[in-house]
C-alpha cells in the first residue's frame, strides 16, 4: 500500500511539473510507453524490481530504453534513482495516466464479450456509456470466449456483469443453497 501512495505522490509531482511546462499531453504519451514497455517486458520489469541489480545499472537501462524521453521524465528517473524508488516506475506511469484522464475529464471503459462486437453494437454501447457519464469515454474491447455470451462492462471502478457464465454461476449457487 505504501508503494501505491508513493507512486501517487510521484505521479502528482510530475503532473504538476508537466502542467507548469505545458507538456502534460507529451508526458502522458511517454508514460503510456513506459507502462507498456514494463508490462510487456518481463526482463525489464524484473530488472527494475530486483534488489540485486545495482541502481546505476537500472538507470543505464532506463536511459537506453527511453533515450528519447523528455527532460521531465529523465528528471523523474534521476529522482527515483536517488530515492531508491525506481521499482515504482510502472505504478507511477499508470497513476499519471489516471490523473491525466481525470484532469481532462476522460474515463476508460472496458467491455468484454464472448465474440467480437459489431460496429452497430459498439455504437450502442458507447451511446449507453455517454448517458451514464458526463466524461469523454474511450472504450477498450476484449474478447473472452469463457464468458459464453452476454458482456461484462467496466467503467472506472464499477462493473456490470451480464455474462452467461455469471448467470450460470448465480444459478449454481442458488441451487447449492437449497
Amino acid at each position: 500500500m505504501s508503494g501505491t501512495r508513493a507512486a501517487i505522490r510521484y505521479a502528482k509531482a510530475i503532473l504538476s511539473v508537466a502542467q507548469d511546462n505545458n507538456t502534460t499531453a507529451k508526458i502522458q504519451i511517454e508514460m503510456n510507453q513506459i507502462a507498456a514497455a514494463i508490462a510487456m517486458s518481463p526482463d525489464l520489469n524484473s530488472a527494475l524490481k530486483s534488489p540485486i541489480v545495482k541502481m546505476s545499472e537500472k538507470t543505464a537501462v532506463l536511459d537506453h530504453v527511453f533515450s528519447n524521453s523528455s527532460s521531465e521524465v529523465k528528471a523523474l528517473f534521476k529522482t527515483l534513482t536517488k530515492n531508491k524508488r525506481i521499482d515504482l516506475l510502472e505504478l507511477i506511469a499508470q497513476e499519471y495516466n489516471r490523473l491525466f484522464d481525470q484532469l481532462n475529464n476522460k474515463e476508460k471503459a472496458t467491455v468484454t464479450t464472448a465474440v467480437p462486437m459489431t460496429p452497430a453494437l459498439e455504437e450502442k454501447v458507447l451511446e449507453k456509456l455517454k448517458s451514464l457519464s458526463t466524461k469523454e469515454i474511450s472504450l477498450t474491447k476484449i474478447v473472452d470466449e469463457t464468458i459464453l455470451g452476454g458482456f461484462i462492462l467496466r467503467v472506472g471502478d464499477q462493473q456490470y456483469n451480464a455474462s452467461v457464465s455469471n448467470q450460470l454461476n448465480e444459478l449454481k449457487s442458488k441451487f447449492q443453497m437449497n
